[in-house]
């Protein structure tokens, strides 16, 4: 949609008047622009004078020089009233040949509008003035006749020029829009794409704690449900378990959702690898199996953000292996060192045969293991050795 005013930025020169030094800039060319013809009117006036040395008639320098002011304070209102200022300027050239400037100037600012029925009728007023001005000044009917033919061509030729040229500016000025518009969108996609990256990190997050916590509950209550031998303490003893686990379920909710409403504040501190052994011992409380082989040299120069995507790996390794091969034996091994990187190695025996991958729950799960090692800048593998399937993380860890 076009406006009567132009957009902030670049102005109808085409100057970038995002700064006060562009503005500046632009107000002093402007300006220039409308001075040079009267400068060069004012030049010949004077050389005519002296050649001719003919008194110059002072009355009528005075006059055209006031309405070549009038002309120059018009010029400021432009903006506000582009059709009014560029007709008034160009009357002014009835009487002021040294308007011209203003009135060029003006009529520029006009076109690059592009308002055809304002443009039109202004236009013939800066075409048909100085002629008439011409008409009404000189006596001599013959050199009336030559020079307002002369004059008339040659405002024909001007105002056409100054035409496309108000018309170029606005081109000028709807690409610079243009761009900036297209700069403007970009940086929009890339804060909304960060946003999204955002979103599938925190769902990973309550993937993650969710399905560790819910299988964990599940186990502990389905053993409570189908085993008649417990006795009273040991009943109550797995009943408290299934309450704190549920518990803490909700407070590494509460957690993870707390980044969504964090402004800037502290975040909560996140599990990394030194956190491992008390996730082993609460999956053991549980009921499940785990045989831990841990030779991790160096775990405290392990970076902050690789510990925690490595604690995540062996959770959700857990949790996999709790849903498809329940009651089964997990094997965990962990190594590395700094400049070697980390390996995480996790196996139990596979409940299914002649597959290298499990159903398609398992291959979900898989799929968020994959991603998250990807995130970690490290590579995935899985296959099923022997009887075992067989998981194979490898994280880098810089020197």
């Amino acid at each position: 949609m076009l406006s009567g005013v132009n957009e902030p930025g670049v102005d109808e020169w085409g100057v970038d008047e995002s700064g006060v030094k562009g503005k500046s800039r632009g107000a002093a060319l402007r300006y220039l622009c409308a001075t040079v013809p009267a400068l060069f009117v004012s030049g010949i006036s004077i050389l005519s004078a002296v050649n001719r040395e003919v008194a110059p008639d002072l009355a009528q320098i005075a006059l055209d020089l006031a309405l070549f002011g009038a002309g120059l304070a018009l010029m400021r209102w432009r903006h506000r009233f582009p059709w009014q200022v560029a007709l008034a300027t160009a009357l002014l050239t009835l009487y002021s040949t040294t308007a011209a400037g203003p009135a060029y100037v003006a009529y520029v600012s006009l076109c690059t509008h592009r308002r055809w029925r304002q443009i039109v009728p202004v236009a013939l007023a800066t075409w048909l003035c100085p002629a008439a001005q011409i008409l009404w000044s000189d006596a001599d009917k013959l050199r009336v006749v030559s020079v307002t033919s002369v004059t008339m061509v040659t405002g024909s030729v001007i105002v056409g020029g100054l035409t496309v040229f108000g018309l170029y500016l606005r081109a000028r000025r709807d690409l610079a829009a243009s761009r900036r518009r297209a700069a403007l969108e970009a940086q929009a996609h890339r804060v909304e794409q960060a946003k999204l990256a955002e979103r599938v990190k925190i769902a990973h997050e309550m993937h993650d704690v969710l399905a560790h916590r819910i299988s964990l509950l599940a186990m502990l209550a389905g053993g409570l449900s189908h085993r008649t031998d417990l006795t009273a303490e040991q009943t109550r003893e797995t009943a408290q378990a299934i309450q704190e686990n549920a518990h803490q379920s909700l407070n590494e909710l509460r957690a993870v959702l707390g980044t969504l409403r964090r402004d800037g504040g502290v975040e909560d501190p996140q599990p990394n690898l030194a956190d491992l052994d008390a996730l082993f011992d609460e999956v053991r409380v549980a009921g499940q199996q785990v045989e831990v082989a841990d030779t991790v040299d160096g775990r405290e120069l392990l970076p902050a953000q690789t510990g925690r995507h490595a604690y995540r790996i062996v959770q959700e390794a857990l949790t996999n292996a709790r849903k498809h091969a329940p009651g089964t034996r997990v094997r965990a091994e962990l190594g590395g060192r700094p400049g070697q990187g980390l390996r995480i190695r996790m196996s139990n025996p596979a409940p299914y045969a002649g597959s290298s991958s499990p159903g398609s729950g398992g291959r979900l799960g898989l799929v968020g293991l994959a991603e998250r090692a990807r995130m970690a800048g490290g590579t995935l593998s899985h296959a099923v050795q022997d009887g075992r399937f067989v998981l194979d993380v490898r994280l880098p860890w810089e020197a």
